[in-house]
């Protein structure tokens, strides 16, 4: 399904450098994470690093939550002081883990070229764990009015 999204939404969502990712589990218990994201137009993509984590990759709660229940939101926002600047875009969709195959591979790519900390902290093509959001809704707002 493609998504119609107005030039500042689809440009934030290009060009942000962060994200929230919400999660809930079977019962709808939820869960909202800061990822680092890349957008290719159809779907955003988000992989399982190698930063320091509470808990081993496999068992992160929101890779446990998208097992469950594939059904994500992810925001992005760019608050100002200057308050015309202010807006944001929600997108919502179901999420997937690829853990092999060429999109995976291609997500990697991305995301290494917009992060220069992949690079560094080895993000591999071919082992990385990659989340993906297939954009279904959108909704979006900017202090000059433009909404959905």
């Amino acid at each position: 399904m493609s998504v119609a999204l107005p030039a500042f939404a689809a440009e934030l969502l290009r060009e942000s450098r962060v994200a929230r990712l919400g999660t809930a589990d079977r019962a709808g218990q939820p869960l909202v994470v800061p990822v680092c994201y890349v957008f290719d137009g159809r779907a955003c993509f988000s992989a399982i690093d190698a930063k320091p984590k509470r808990t081993q990759a496999g068992g992160l709660r929101r890779l446990r939550n998208i097992a469950e229940n594939p059904r994500v939101s992810l925001v992005v926002d760019r608050y100002d002081e200057e308050w015309t600047r202010l807006c944001w875009v929600i997108v919502q969709g179901r999420a997937d883990i690829l853990t092999d195959g060429p999109e995976r591979a291609g997500a990697v790519d991305l995301l290494r070229d917009k992060y220069v900390q992949y690079r560094a902290l080895g993000l591999d093509r071919e082992t990385a764990t990659v989340i993906r959001l297939t954009l279904e809704r959108a909704m979006f707002w900017s202090w000059t009015g433009a909404t959905g």
